[in-house]
């Protein structure tokens, strides 16, 4: 993939913080294998001590806190750890659904294969769920976290039987725009690709306290392929 310039990422600056739009295939920290290019390697080479406040799943854009110096990593992590940050995602879900504020609060545990699972002696983890938009077969749904555990929004949606569309790995199929568009043509030995060539998941907001105490929201657009699923979804709705 062709590296983003990083300016053109960020959302908000100022002397500790810098928030940015992270795009879709990109991870935020290094990978257990291998040197590919992340968030914070392209952050290190404008700013010499930055780190990452907390990780997005390498296919989830959106929102992501990075600190320019160790103060400013430790005042952010503590309200993390205190769950004093708010978090907003937007979810593209198969299904039809209506949820006003719907809490599910179902523990998490991680397995040895970089994946997670519910399970009764495991974190607790805790999702406020509502709908945003309503389509003919699929919702977009707005996710708040108030936890942090691993793939929580996505195995939280799963249960609820309103998997992200594209998430393979907690029960969400592709999405083909054939099943929507009925004179849907594909040129001779062509096959159809998935509408959007990841789960469907953005982070929409971050709200959290800078270091003078003042309260600050975030909020990161839609990229590109996101963007166009809903309005293709909206169209077709």
């Amino acid at each position: 993939m062709k590296l983003p310039n990083f300016d053109d990422l960020i959302l908000f600056e100022d002397e500790d913080f810098v928030i940015i739009n992270k795009p879709p295939f990109l991870a935020t920290l290094d990978e257990r294998f291998g040197g590919a290019p992340n968030i914070l390697r392209l952050a290190r080479e404008k700013y010499e001590d930055v780190q990452a406040c907390h990780r997005l799943d390498k296919e989830t854009s959106g929102a992501l806190a990075l600190a320019k110096n160790p103060a400013a990593y430790r005042h952010l992590a503590m309200q993390f750890e205190d769950r004093q940050v708010k978090k907003v995602y937007h979810a593209v879900a198969w299904g039809v659904h209506q949820y006003d504020g719907l809490r599910v609060d179902r523990s998490i545990e991680t397995t040895t294969k970089g994946k997670a699972r519910l399970a009764y002696k495991g974190k607790p983890a805790v999702t406020l769920v509502r709908t945003l938009k309503a389509y003919a077969r699929h919702t977009l749904l707005e996710c708040q976290p108030i936890t942090g555990r691993m793939h929580q929004i996505r195995l939280h949606l799963s249960y609820l039987q309103a998997p992200i569309v594209g998430d393979g790995m907690y029960g969400g199929d592709d999405f083909y725009l054939s099943s929507l568009k009925k004179k849907f043509n594909l040129k001779q030995g062509e096959e159809e690709q998935p509408f959007i060539k990841r789960f469907a998941l953005h982070a929409r907001q971050l709200t959290f306290a800078k270091m003078d105490g003042e309260q600050v929201t975030i909020e990161a657009p839609y990229p590109k392929d996101f963007r166009v699923l809903v309005e293709t979804l909206q169209q077709y709705s």
